[in-house]
Order: C-alpha cells, then sequence, then structure tokens
C-alpha cells in the first residue's frame, strides 16, 4: 500500500504554443496605439487675415500672359489672338502697353500643363520689371490665385 501513495501520475508534455497570452499583449498593443495615433498629428494652426474687399466690375478683358515649355511666352490683348514672342520681344511689346495704362491693368499669367515652373517665374520676373501691379496666377482649373 505504501507504494500505492507515492505513485505518482505522469503527464504528458504538451507540444502545442499556448497562444492567448501573445492575443491579449497584441490587444493591448492595438489598444495603445489607437489612442495614441490620434495624438501624433503634427498641425499648425494659421489665423488668417479678414478682408472686405469687394470684388472688381471690371468689364474690361485682362491681358493673358501664357508661358509655353520650350521657354517662349505668348501675350493675348484684349481682343486680339495670342501673339508667341521670345523673353526680349515679349519685354520690349510690354513697355509700351503699361506705359500707357500705368501699370493698372489685369494681367493673368498661364501656362501648359508640361511647362517648367521656370518659365512661369521668367514670366512673372518680365512682368514685375514691367511694374504690372495687378497680376494674377491661372491654375489648371482655370481658376485665379
Amino acid at each position: 500500500m505504501a507504494t500505492a501513495i507515492f505513485r505518482r501520475k505522469r503527464r504528458k508534455l504538451k507540444s502545442e504554443i499556448n497562444v492567448v497570452p501573445y492575443i491579449d499583449v497584441m490587444l493591448v498593443l492595438l489598444i495603445i496605439f489607437m489612442v495614441t495615433a490620434p495624438l501624433l498629428t503634427l498641425s499648425v494652426d494659421v489665423t488668417l487675415p479678414k478682408a472686405n474687399a469687394k470684388a472688381v466690375d471690371s468689364k474690361e478683358d485682362p491681358i493673358v500672359v501664357v508661358a509655353y515649355p520650350d521657354g517662349r511666352m505668348g501675350l493675348k490683348l484684349p481682343d486680339a489672338e495670342i501673339e508667341v514672342l521670345d523673353t526680349a520681344a515679349f519685354e520690349a511689346k510690354l513697355a509700351p502697353i503699361v506705359a500707357q495704362q500705368g501699370g493698372e491693368m489685369r494681367v493673368m499669367v498661364a501656362a501648359e500643363g508640361n511647362a517648367p515652373y521656370q518659365v512661369v517665374l521668367t514670366a512673372m520676373d518680365v512682368l514685375k520689371k514691367a511694374k504690372v501691379k495687378n497680376v494674377s496666377l491661372l491654375t489648371e482649373s482655370g481658376n485665379a490665385r
């Protein structure tokens, strides 16, 4: 009888991994990341100035400057076709127009879709040298900025 009391039952070894603790850890990490992710977004508060400007009631068509990909520029005067010029000829053509109107004319700068931005900047520089004050940049959607 003494041998019966000391006899232990031998357990069989389990050869499988208990995944429940891993699932618990993953759920805790998921909750931590879900809570901290919105806090990590970087943002800058911008306070825009308020303006009470009224729309211009000018019925006059603007002068349109078109920048082409090859570096040439087009000048479209109201009621005229686009005249394609190089930079020097564009400056020469623009000078008497600005002198006549005193720089108080509307000018819009447009560019073909594949034109490098440097050509647009060159057109803007030429307009700035000519002392044109009211310049708008046309976007691809046709909106003036």
